[in-house]
């Protein structure tokens, strides 16, 4: 699978551009704010139906614009599929698979694979739980579209069981009954998703080992641990349990929407214990254990968008990622720098097929 062709309208900073990928490699290259970086977020809106910088539909749309159209071309399974992401001002995006508009944009995830290595993946080890919840849910969701919708369903009843709590608390009323049909839920969504990340992360983790390894010539061992209150006990049971302080608290304080990863480099955390080198290390062979994981369950290699990666690693790294195309091992590949040359460098050591984009 690849990206045959992108037009842009008012996407961010970019007016009007087109582009025309080499099946392989692709560089985007500029000085800073140029828009390089916002035609590999492109891609992965066409991928995923959001940018990967910024959810927010509306800040996607160019300062001087009412609306934005993002127009790719892929080449899937030896067939051509257009997919179209539009948003106007005060509507609702619209995304489209050969003209035939989504009813709901779950329905498209996982269709067109793809991971993205960007400096904003910091965040993953510097900021809070929900941030590797989200990362590890989208790895799942990619593959699986069941677990997709129970994520939605559980985090629906979630926000209802919290705006129960708020009532009760307002209106000085307690209604165990109704409060029992959410709990009900809760444990049933709960717990289906609580057992898929068990099942993910003992594949996951291994693919993740192997990386690291490679990454950093077996330099340091290091592990993801899956933290769970439901580890413990059932959801029904922890709902029972924090029922008053959730009174008091007016939200749901326990579920798998606690849940978290635990990210250690030597026995220790790595956020706190991890020099910089070894946090880039561990969060590229954290991607490109996305990256396998997917192609291994979809049976496609997934496009591989490497956003300024020579600020994550030096030049002899990346020079190992983009000669994993080679072997077929990774398919196509979209690299933003700042440098044309030391890009053309690495990507003609490579042996293969590539295309320079001067922005």
């Amino acid at each position: 699978m690849h990206l045959k062709q992108l037009s842009l309208l008012n996407y961010k900073n970019l007016e009007s551009s087109s582009f025309e990928f080499d099946p392989k490699i692709n560089c985007m290259v500029g000085h800073n704010g140029v828009g390089k970086t916002n035609v590999l977020d492109s891609i992965y809106h066409l991928a995923f139906g959001k940018s990967y910088f910024n959810p927010i539909t509306s800040q996607n749309i160019n300062h001087e614009a009412d609306f934005f159209v993002v127009d790719g071309t892929f080449e899937k399974n030896d067939k051509n599929e257009q997919i179209l992401v539009s948003a106007k001002r005060g509507q609702k995006k619209v995304i489209k698979r050969n003209q035939k508009p989504y009813e709901k944009v779950s329905e498209h995830i996982g269709f067109i694979p793809a991971v993205i290595i960007s400096p904003a993946d910091r965040d993953l080890i510097i900021e809070g739980s929900e941030t590797r919840r989200k990362f590890m849910d989208g790895v799942i969701s990619q593959s699986d579209n069941g677990y997709l919708n129970n994520l939605i369903n559980y985090t629906k009843i979630v926000s209802q069981r919290n705006s129960l709590l708020k009532y009760f608390a307002a209106n000085h009323t307690f209604d165990r009954d109704t409060l029992e049909v959410y709990n009900l839920q809760l444990n049933d969504l709960g717990t289906k998703l609580y057992k898929k990340r068990v099942d993910f992360l003992q594949d996951f983790v291994p693919i993740f080992n192997k990386r690291y390894a490679e990454i950093t010539n077996n330099k340091e061992p290091v592990s993801i641990e899956y933290k769970s209150q439901l580890s413990d006990k059932t959801l029904s049971q922890l709902l029972e349990d924090q029922l008053q302080k959730d009174m008091v608290l007016q939200y749901t304080s326990v579920g798998t929407h606690k849940d978290d990863l635990s990210f250690e480099i030597e026995g220790h955390p790595i956020k706190k214990f991890g020099s910089q080198g070894q946090q880039k290390s561990f969060l590229v062979a954290l991607k490109l254990a996305q990256f396998d994981f997917i192609k291994k369950i979809s049976g496609v290699n997934p496009i591989l968008l490497l956003d300024d990666v020579f600020d994550k690693l030096d030049e002899q790294r990346v020079a190992h990622i983009v000669a994993l195309v080679a072997t077929n091992e990774l398919g196509q590949i979209f690299i933003s720098d700042t440098h044309a040359e030391r890009t053309e460098k690495v990507v003609k050591e490579s042996n293969q097929t590539y295309k320079i984009f001067k922005l």
